[in-house]
């Protein structure tokens, strides 16, 4: 490897899905917002190539890269055809011998299974909502409501509408035979937080640091089934909850508030195991910030709240996607051992003033 190879010439691989069963309206949004990372990462002075993943056969995809020569940008969320994946990428990148951004196969993993992060939340005295799994609707034993039914296995809240939250047995008893005959998984039952939602991104600088948070604001929405960042609420425009979910960045917290946040979000960042950046969902109720999920390799498109907080801290966009390539580059077997010596120096971009 020459030593000319500086910050501003460590060629990124764009790793991300494009199914060929989407339609090709899907096909083209994907494309265009990930060209735009694309874009971003090469305004910060990082080549970048677009690498598709159509089909599960990675090796298609991969196999003329040298993983010494390029840091991969994870951006792909699974294996086309192929349901829960997502932590299958990573692995594959990692017997490969691939420096890649975000959260290992394990923590991805672990992730994917709500089960396992309440487990570990759980053991780590990190308050989230008591909770329950189910793989029945009979023999249900469950006295608190109002209560949430998920699915235990999905994510970007499939599986959950307005229809999820129960206030009664019978509800919950419904609720958990559909959720059971219609994902054909183990079903997650919580206390309902009635409270306030913040979505709090972190990122890693040697130490962990909390961009600024957003709340989801419901005052709009007067029947606690509509507050929830239900899947109309994230993706159906014409739906009440899209319309009227607003979302306050930076969430009005008192100083105090804002300091427990912090302490809390760090410490789930942690436990799980985490890696460059990542979201943690929570609701706050009399005084209790209650961590509700953990997502590693969280959405960082150019509208999703991750990259707002950014923004608001003073970063572009591109300035964004260069410092999580460099964090990766700290990993590589090549540009890692030369950080900070006169070969290499890979810097945190600083934020604007």
């Amino acid at each position: 490897m020459p030593l000319d190879y500086y910050p501003s010439k460590i060629p990124v691989l764009l790793l991300f899905n494009l199914d060929r069963n989407w339609t090709a309206q899907e096909q083209e949004e994907v494309f265009n917002v990930t060209s735009q990372l694309e874009r971003a990462i090469a305004s910060s002075g990082y080549p970048a190539t677009l690498v598709p993943v159509t089909d599960n056969d990675l090796d298609r995809s991969l196999d003329k890269f040298d993983p010494l020569e390029y840091v991969v940008f994870n951006w792909c969320e699974g294996l086309p055809g192929v349901v829960h994946s997502e932590w299958l990428v990573a692995e594959y990148l990692e017997k490969r011998g691939f420096t890649f951004t975000g959260a290992s196969s394990a923590t991805i993993a672990l992730a994917q299974d709500k089960f396992n992060v309440k487990q570990i939340l759980d053991k780590s005295g990190i308050p989230t909502p008591r909770w329950q799994i189910y793989n029945s609707a009979a023999n249900v034993r469950w006295n608190r409501f109002p209560a949430i039914v998920k699915p235990s296995r999905e994510h970007s809240s499939e599986g959950i509408d307005r229809n999820a939250v129960v206030t009664a047995e019978a509800e919950l008893k419904n609720r958990i035979a559909y959720i059971l005959e219609k994902f054909q998984q183990p079903v997650l039952v919580e206390d309902f937080i009635d409270g306030r939602e913040l979505h709090v991104s972190l990122w890693d600088s040697g130490s962990v640091d909390m961009l600024p948070p957003a709340e989801m604001e419901f005052s709009l929405l007067k029947d606690k089934h509509d507050r929830i960042c239900s899947y109309e609420a994230k993706f159906v425009p014409e739906s009440e909850q899209y319309q009227k979910i607003e979302t306050v960045l930076p969430a009005p917290l008192t100083e105090s508030e804002l300091l427990d946040v912090e302490m809390v979000c760090k410490a789930a960042y942690t436990a799980a195991g985490c890696r460059d950046y990542a979201r943690i969902d929570m609701r706050i109720s009399d005084g209790v910030q209650y961590v509700i999920d953990v997502n590693p390799n969280a959405d960082i498109s150019p509208d999703t709240s991750t990259v707002a907080a950014a923004e608001l801290a003073g970063y572009t966009y591109g300035e964004f996607g260069g410092r999580i390539v460099n964090l990766a580059a700290r990993r590589h077997p090549v540009w890692g051992e030369l950080i900070g010596t006169d070969n290499l120096e890979v810097t945190t971009p600083q934020p604007r003033q």
